[in-house]
């Protein structure tokens, strides 16, 4: 049978006489958290990016995820097609805003066909939408692409921050094993008014530089991993009016269910851990959480 703390949306029909083996068990998803006792954001998610052991509606799923206290996100598009789709979903639901951009390992791909700069010019007509809040994920990622496609990674990045900067909008940013020069480009081109970064991966040394300039951490599941010292000095050392929360869903699931799928009903697992790791009450963690993610997104209202 499932387990009945998992949300009735997450729920997967068992085949009668055939048990999951221990790679399929995995795809199932884990049990809901114990409610926040304050609402909070989930501030990168990929409602389109599918897992688990079936679909779930863009409804079903922020139904479950306000069960637990996660009132809102923020749906995150990483090429053309997850940036329509999110358009798409922030007119279906009031419950979402949204994020649009080039992933940083899609640009070359955009550039090898000679289509960057249309879709470059396609994300800035789809950011125009009232409920897009933010230009992401974009970044560096000096994990999956190397060589001549660096170069087209820092191109799109420099266009991204340009974008974020006219129109007013944050900027969600990307950064794998690029810290340094992620940092680098921020200054050279001049950082919007408003930064997250997505997925916070530094330690105490950037998180001292995004306490200096003002830019937003955003932590997600990976806090709670046995080998994220470094997340965890960082947190320990941020700003708390610069801390964010996020599930990059499907992916990133949190301790101690990491290796299933993920989804915005999970940040609970993350919220309670930070509060604490830095000793704070779990109310006003999550009031804080709150406050922050508004002042970097506006009002879901």
């Amino acid at each position: 049978m499932c387990n009945p703390q998992i949300p009735d949306a997450y729920r997967a029909p068992e085949a009668a006489g055939s048990p999951d083996d221990g790679a399929a068990a995995k795809r199932h998803y884990a049990p809901a958290p114990e409610p926040l006792p304050v609402p909070v954001m989930d501030n990168h998610t990929h409602l389109d990016f599918p897992d688990g052991k079936g679909p779930v509606g863009i409804a079903a799923a922020l139904d479950a995820a306000a069960a637990v206290g996660v009132q809102g996100a923020v749906q995150v598009g990483c090429d053309l097609e997850s940036s329509r789709f999110t358009v798409a979903a922030v007119q279906q639901d009031s419950r979402l805003l949204g994020a649009v951009a080039l992933h940083p390992n899609d640009a070359p791909l955009y550039a090898g066909r000679g289509e960057l700069e249309d879709a470059l010019a396609e994300i800035e007509q789809l950011a125009a939408h009232p409920r897009v809040r933010a230009i992401g994920e974009t970044g560096l990622d000096f994990f999956r692409t190397q060589g001549e496609g660096l170069a087209h990674q820092r191109y799109s990045f420099r266009r991204h921050i340009d974008i974020a900067k006219r129109l007013g909008l944050a900027l969600q940013i990307h950064d794998r094993d690029a810290h340094d020069d992620v940092v680098q480009v921020l200054e050279e081109e001049g950082a919007p008014e408003r930064v997250v970064f997505h997925c916070f991966s530094g330690d105490e040394d950037l998180a001292a530089i995004c306490n200096r300039e003002g830019w937003f951490m955003s932590f997600a599941g990976t806090l709670t991993f046995r080998n994220a010292a470094n997340l965890r000095s960082a947190l320990a050392v941020a700003d708390p009016q610069l801390v964010l929360v996020e599930t990059d869903a499907p992916f990133l699931t949190p301790h101690p269910h990491r290796g299933k799928p993920n989804a915005s009903y999970m940040v609970p697992y993350t919220v309670r851990a930070m509060a604490e790791l830095t000793g704070t009450d779990l109310a006003a963690m999550c009031t804080q959480i709150s406050a922050n993610t508004v002042r970097a997104y506006g009002s879901w209202d």
